[in-house]
C-alpha cells in the first residue's frame, strides 16, 4: 500500500488528527439509479439534522475549521470540500452527478463530515503521501478552482508537490473514466475514530457494491 506521513509540522496544527486510507481496484462508470437514491436518501437525513447555519458545527466540520484557523488560513475563504459540499444540499441545491467513483466518494463524506480525496493511484509519483503544510507561492491546481493559494493549507505531497487538500484535491492526479487504481484520503480532524472505522466500511461497501471491486485494502495513521 501507498505509505503516508503525518509530519511534526501538521501534528502541532491538529495533534487530534486520526486519517484512513484505502487502495482498491476499481472499475468506473455512470453512476447507477441505485446509487444515486443511496445519496438521495442521505441528503434526506441530512437536511432533517442540520442547517446552513449549524453544519460548521458538526464534529468533522468544526475540527477542520480550527485547524485552518490554527494553521492561518481562513476556513470560510477556503471552505472545506466536506463543508462546501454540505452546505450545498442544505441550500436546496442539487448536486451534480459526475461518475461513480466521484459520487460514492461525495456521499462518504456527507455521511462522515470529513474531507475525503479520491486519487487517481496511477497518477501519484512515488510510494509515498506526506501530510503537512502548503507553502508561499507553492504551485497547485485545485479540481474546479483553478490555481489554488495554498499557503498555510493542509496537503499531502506525493514526490512532485501537492496532490490534495481539504478544500480541493489537485488536477494533477485526478480521477478519469479511465481510473483503475483508486486512493481514498479520509480525514478525521475531530480523532473520532468510530466515526473514521464506520467511514471506512461504508466506501468500502460501495466500492463493492458500484465499482466492480473487492473494496480493497486500508490503513490508518496519524
Amino acid at each position: 500500500m501507498i505509505n503516508i506521513i503525518v509530519s511534526d509540522q501538521f501534528h502541532k496544527v491538529c495533534p487530534t488528527f486520526v486519517g484512513a486510507v484505502i487502495e482498491a481496484n476499481v472499475k468506473n462508470s455512470a453512476t447507477s439509479p441505485e446509487l444515486w437514491k443511496e445519496i438521495e436518501d442521505y441528503i434526506d437525513k441530512l437536511r432533517q439534522e442540520f442547517t446552513t447555519d449549524t453544519i460548521k458545527q458538526r464534529s468533522g466540520i468544526s475540527a477542520t475549521r480550527q485547524a485552518y484557523k490554527v494553521a492561518g488560513k481562513d476556513p470560510s475563504r477556503y471552505r472545506p470540500a466536506c463543508e462546501q459540499l454540505a452546505r450545498r444540499v442544505l441550500q436546496g441545491k442539487d448536486l451534480y452527478s459526475v461518475d461513480t467513483l466521484v459520487d460514492l466518494v461525495n456521499l462518504a463524506s456527507l455521511f462522515s463530515g470529513y474531507s475525503t480525496a479520491a486519487l487517481d493511484r496511477d497518477k501519484i509519483e512515488g510510494d509515498t503521501l506526506t501530510l503537512g503544510l502548503g507553502e508561499a507561492e507553492e504551485p497547485y491546481e485545485g479540481i474546479g478552482r483553478g490555481v489554488l493559494n495554498i499557503e498555510h493549507l493542509p496537503v499531502y505531497r506525493d514526490t512532485k508537490g501537492g496532490v490534495a487538500t481539504p478544500t480541493s484535491d489537485n488536477v494533477r492526479t485526478m480521477m478519469s473514466a479511465d481510473t483503475q487504481h483508486l486512493v481514498v484520503l479520509i480525514n478525521g480532524y475531530d480523532g473520532d475514530r468510530k466515526m473514521l472505522e464506520d467511514t471506512v466500511r461504508l466506501t468500502q461497501d460501495l466500492l463493492r457494491r458500484f465499482a466492480s471491486s473487492d473494496g480493497g485494502t486500508f490503513t490508518f495513521y496519524q
